[in-house]
């Protein structure tokens, strides 16, 4: 069996408060920064002349220069023809893509980006695809030790990146079970899980998702031993990934995964059908 492990974040794949290699100030990002700052100079442009040429404010030319924040590919796309930099920038963009998230978790986004189907089951929050702004902010809000304002921005930014997975064609097909509990907890507040709850049932009625509800009353749950991810790529081959209180574990070991889909096939025949999930959340929004 193959496992990896390292710190990992509860219920939104995988991330601490903690700045390892390939974080905000290193590895590939400092690089590219280097490399902006020099052609930026060379085109005898400072950062407020240079922003206006690529809609980007001086602050957030700064940022991506010392390495602080990671560009998006948009102003990659701007910023390589404005600088004339022949393709240089350009090609650093897969890299900043996997450098948006910690070292530990490139492996698991790979994976995800790959899947032709993702099954989720999660207990206690909401799984980060499905998650708003707002509901992402609320979660990092609550981590402990506190989280800085840089690193949730980048959490955020690293999160809403994942969910391109739901525009993506071939459409892979993606099934989530969620326990009661998570559509529950108010953090936040009320408007977060509003907009939360809105949200879901704007995913609940894509062509290739199914959502499903576990309730509080099922006397049936074979979800106990919490929640887990099992990704499957093109042919097959399949992947089981888990986070439990701030480690995470990649398993590849084929019995393990055959075991755990299983597993998953059990626990979504415990749960609410789609439709009755979609109901179950308009009557909740309705409580709201």
């Amino acid at each position: 069996m193959t496992v990896v492990r390292g710190d990992a974040e509860p219920g939104t794949g995988a991330e601490t408060g903690e700045r390892p290699e390939g974080e905000p100030g290193s590895g590939v990002m400092m690089a590219f920064g280097r490399q902006l700052k020099l052609l930026r100079l060379r085109a005898g442009l400072d950062r407020t002349e240079f922003g206006k040429l690529v809609g980007y404010a001086a602050q957030s030319i700064a940022s991506f220069e010392q390495g602080r924040r990671i560009p998006q590919p948009a102003f990659i796309d701007k910023a390589d023809p404005v600088l004339d930099a022949g393709g240089l920038l350009l090609a650093l963009k897969d890299e900043l893509a996997r450098a948006q998230y910690p070292p530990f978790f490139r492996d698991m986004a790979r994976l995800e980006a790959e899947a032709v189907e993702l099954c989720v089951y999660d207990s206690h929050i909401i799984n980060g695809l499905l998650q708003t702004e707002d509901y992402m902010r609320a979660v990092l809000a609550m981590r402990r030790p506190l989280l800085d304002e840089e690193t949730i921005e980048l959490r955020v930014a690293a999160r809403l990146a994942r969910q391109k997975i739901f525009s993506r064609w071939p459409a892979p097909l993606l099934s989530f079970v969620v326990e009661e509990g998570a559509l529950r907890k108010l953090l936040g507040g009320k408007h977060v899980l509003r907009g939360q709850l809105e949200q879901l049932m704007l995913f609940g009625h894509m062509r290739n998702v199914e959502l499903q509800l576990m309730p509080l009353d099922r006397e049936d749950n074979a979800g106990v031993d919490g929640p887990y991810t099992v990704i499957t790529r093109k042919g097959g081959e399949q992947f089981v990934y888990m986070e439990v209180q701030g480690r995470s574990n990649l398993l590849t070991d084929r019995d393990e995964t055959r075991l755990a889909a299983a597993r998953y096939g059990i626990i979504r025949s415990q749960a609410l059908t789609p439709r009755e999930t979609l109901g179950f959340i308009e009557k909740l929004l309705g409580d709201l």
